[in-house]
């Protein structure tokens, strides 16, 4: 049975169960709390040990081949433009169609949650190397780690080669152990499709947050199904474009359902992998990169959200100046949300109510009730740039064995 089947029906399941589990009794309630939680963990149990010994292999093999630049070059240019790309594309839709006002609430909070910059660059570098490994968040400090490494096997590679034999071979165990994690979490995804449903079923029974729900829908459904297929067809020249969103489909179902960065690479990279041909010199530079930095997603989402709750606000028409101003903070911002693999959209949302000021400081709590939701789409938009720029490097880089649509995982 095909991956994304076995993760169509977990989700199917646990629809399935939030109609029939008696969610009103504390017990299970609490039970399934706890089991969302527990398998979330699960899911990123791996993570770590995945990307760093692969990507000490990657940096290795793209060094040795002097592809490193080239490989660099083409995803980080893919990254900016891919946020970019997105951010004007939620920017396009809200100001073109106007949403229906939000009711505004009297709420407040005491503390504005943030970004610290300054204690992300500094996690970059923990007292201790080793301690790289215990970051479970922020990737890319286990990710500067194996790059140091492979950088540095890759200068002799007679001198080092049994440090790259076992690298190598702890990139293949970690592989195959990642492999049955993602098998696994097909059925973990009916306790976390439940709880979600949960509160899925809560926000939509208001009917308050559909507008901006089926908007997000839509615009989802555009990116997927054009614009980024037009990019492929472009930038690769694929006559299929379409196979590359279809590998995506399994990535993209436990992204929205468990609404975590980190939490859908290995799916990610067993379908780069097995289903598009990606080989691991890229599979382990790209996709750790582009899930860490590529969050155009939670921009696109952010300006959406924003403009709406400034639309609920005032009658009038939201200067143009003040536009530009909400895309571009939300556009430099997204590339900050790397230590924040889930939830990170709407604390960009609270960013950019507290620093436009004007009393919009506390109105990001009126989309909270929402907030599990958008998250879960934004976490979509991010998975799916993954795979189709993971799979344009690879294009570039020549780094790619094609298969046959039948052959998929």
């Amino acid at each position: 049975m095909k991956v994304w089947i076995k993760y169509l029906i977990g989700i199917a399941l646990g629809i399935l169960s939030s109609l029939i589990l008696p969610i009103q009794n504390p017990v299970c309630a609490s039970a399934l709390a706890f089991l969302t939680n527990l398998f979330i963990r699960f899911g990123r149990y791996i993570v770590i040990p995945l990307i760093f010994f692969t990507g000490i292999v990657s940096i290795n093999k793209l060094r040795t081949s002097k592809l490193l630049v080239k490989t660099t070059l083409w995803t980080f240019t893919l990254i900016i433009l891919s946020s970019l790309l997105l951010t004007l594309i939620g920017l396009i839709s809200i100001v073109l169609i106007k949403l229906p006002r939000i009711p505004i609430t009297a709420d407040t909070i005491a503390e504005v949650p943030g970004i610290d910059v300054k204690n992300l660059v500094l996690s970059l570098f923990p007292d201790s190397a080793f301690a790289a490994l215990h970051e479970g968040s922020f990737l890319l400090t286990s990710c500067l780690f194996a790059a140091a490494i492979g950088w540095a096997s890759a200068s002799d590679f007679t001198a080092y080669r049994p440090v790259f034999s076992l690298v190598n071979s702890f990139s293949k165990l970690f592989y195959n152990i990642a492999a049955f994690f993602t098998e696994i979490m097909s059925v973990c995804v009916i306790a976390i499709m439940c709880n979600k449903m949960i509160s899925f079923r809560n926000t939509l029974s208001t009917g308050i947050y559909t507008p901006i729900i089926i908007m997000l829908f839509v615009d989802f459904l555009i990116v997927t199904g054009i614009i980024y297929p037009l990019i492929l067809k472009f930038l690769c020249h694929d006559p299929h474009p379409y196979r590359v969103i279809f590998a995506s489909l399994a990535p993209i179902m436990l992204a929205f359902v468990g609404g975590d960065a980190n939490l859908s690479i290995p799916l990610n990279i067993r379908h780069g992998k097995e289903s598009l041909g990606i080989r691991r010199r890229i599979n382990g530079f790209t996709f750790p990169l582009f899930s860490i930095f590529a969050r155009g997603g939670s921009a696109l989402v952010s300006v959406i959200c924003f403009i709406v709750i400034w639309r609920s606000y005032s009658t009038l028409t939201i200067p143009f100046y003040d536009i530009l101003w909400i895309a571009g903070l939300s556009f430099g911002l997204s590339f900050l949300l790397g230590g924040i693999p889930s939830g990170g959209t709407y604390i960009l949302l609270t960013i950019l109510c507290s620093r436009y000021g004007r009393g919009f400081e506390n109105s990001f709590l009126m989309l909270e009730p929402a907030s599990i939701i958008i998250c879960s789409f934004a976490t979509m938009f991010d998975c799916v740039t993954t795979m189709v720029g993971s799979y344009i490097v690879a294009v570039k880089t020549k780094m790619i064995e094609h298969y046959s649509i039948t052959h998929f995982i």
